[in-house]
């Protein structure tokens, strides 16, 4: 089984969507997977998005009977203030006033780790839950025992009590093996296989600890071919399986980044098994927030007063096998722009199926760094703002003002733009200039971005336009 293999067709995902004719009743109360027996319904809602036109969209979770929130709250970037030092640390009464505009809404999935948020995601999330019936909310963590050092058994099995101390609870509804496929099927066996550490947490969700058992996915494709076998063959159940998932990375994630693998396979694989899929990066580290004009046009033509955000999250929630779309909702916008449009989510036509495929194919067109903003690179030894950097490139080639050439008409106006901008994004001592090619960063790379390439290439041509000389 091949990582690329087009094993579910167009015509076959569009009917798996139930899109077209029977788009309009996508949010039934039941309906059948296609090419399998398993199912999957959609819960009643029982909260109306006050942002929103109507009740926040449920999937059931087909393992548990869970009426999950189609919206899930990622815990990997919050609010930040600075203490009286001046060190900049969680905004905590921020994050509990979006918890609670969020949980008033009908969101009830909460997905956090214990390395995020530089370890305190846990522990602020924890804050913000408790003030609710422990009933009313999923949790969702990880084992993020990716350093040698936390693969012995006992240095696995302490990072997981200590991520129920710190979320206030007695169990985890969504238990995920953090990160697989990273390091390939050596760190598999390092990390879950010799240790015991799979058997333990298989355990753990036949105590009741553990509600659901699954795995978010990176890298390798060999891996996750392996885990679905070892469902297949009964050796381990999943309950459930994270993804990254968008309209770009549907057919052009390996395009765009050799080591990853095409979304379209990824859920195809889950789907045929009855597998509920989570995902992950739907706006894709916000490079589909912000798009080309051209794109951006075509989204304004169809609908005006929707955001550009939106479309790729009506995307990501459009597949009946999708039970919660997770984003990672920093600030009240963000949030209130998300619940518009799950509280009630219109999934996309075929004809709008065609149109965001179209769009990707002119997206990937351009030469942007596929780069998500997850911050496993960071921090940097060095100093460099790796993520902030990249996100000012993307942004300024999305945008068109990225000047080709001294002969361009516009050159002198788009030079200035970017030489401000990146000064305004990215502080002088943190620029890529600053990289001295250590490759600390590489191996951390979900996306398998070898950065130190990257920064030599923007600064080559930061350089260029600094001197007059493109």
């Amino acid at each position: 089984m091949k990582g690329n293999d087009k094993n579910i067709t167009r015509r076959s995902f569009l009917k798996a969507l139930g899109v077209g004719a029977a788009s309009a009743t996508m949010i039934s109360c039941r309906r059948k997977i296609a090419g399998g027996d398993s199912s999957t319904s959609v819960a009643p809602a029982t909260h109306r998005g006050d942002a929103g036109t109507g009740p926040m969209t449920m999937r059931v979770n087909p393992s548990t009977g869970d009426s999950v929130s189609i919206l899930g709250y990622g815990f990997m970037r919050l609010p930040e203030i600075e203490d009286t030092k001046g060190e900049k640390v969680i905004d905590q009464e921020q994050v509990n006033r979006l918890v609670e505009h969020a949980m008033k809404n009908g969101v009830n999935y909460y997905d956090t780790s214990p390395v995020y948020c530089k370890g305190q995601s846990e522990h602020s999330l924890g804050i913000a839950l408790s003030r609710y019936p422990r009933e009313s909310y999923y949790i969702a963590t990880k084992l993020s025992n990716f350093s040698p050092k936390t693969w012995p058994r006992e240095e696995s099995i302490k990072m997981y009590r200590n991520s129920l101390r710190e979320l206030r609870t007695d169990y985890i509804d969504y238990m995920l093996l953090h990160a697989i496929g990273q390091g390939g099927m050596e760190a598999w066996n390092n990390r879950y296989i010799a240790n015991g550490i799979l058997d333990f947490l298989v355990a753990e969700r036949k105590a009741g600890r553990i509600r659901n058992l699954g795995f978010s996915y990176h890298g390798d494709i060999e891996v996750f071919d392996y885990l679905l076998k070892m469902h297949d063959e009964g050796s381990v159940k999943w309950d459930f399986v994270q993804i990254q998932l968008n309209y770009l990375d549907w057919r052009h994630a390996k395009e765009l980044n050799e080591r990853n693998t095409d979304a379209e396979y990824l859920y195809g694989e889950l789907h045929r098994r009855g597998i509920p899929a989570v995902i992950m990066e739907p706006l894709l580290g916000g490079r589909l927030a912000s798009v080309n004009d051209h794109v951006l046009a075509e989204f304004k033509r169809r609908r005006p007063d929707d955001s550009v955000a939106s479309w790729a999250f009506r995307f990501a929630g459009t597949p009946e096998g999708v039970l919660t779309v997770l984003s990672g909702m920093t600030y009240m916008e963000h949030l209130q722009d998300n619940l518009r449009t799950y509280s009630s989510l219109e999934p996309c036509t075929p004809d709008e199926l065609d149109m965001l495929d179209s769009a990707a194919d002119y997206i990937a067109k351009f030469p942007t760094v596929p780069c998500t903003a997850c911050q496993y690179c960071m921090p940097c030894p060095y100093g460099l703002d790796i993520p902030a950097i990249f996100s000012h490139y993307n942004k300024c080639i999305n945008e068109g003002r990225v000047p080709s050439s001294s002969k361009d008409p516009e050159y002198e106006r788009l030079r200035r733009a970017f030489l401000v901008g990146y000064d305004r994004a990215v502080p002088r001592l943190r620029q890529a200039d600053h990289c001295i090619g250590c490759r600390q960063c590489v191996k951390h790379c979900p996306q398998g971005i070898f950065i130190p390439g990257k920064m030599e290439e923007i600064d080559r041509y930061v350089e260029q336009l600094k001197q007059n000389i493109l």
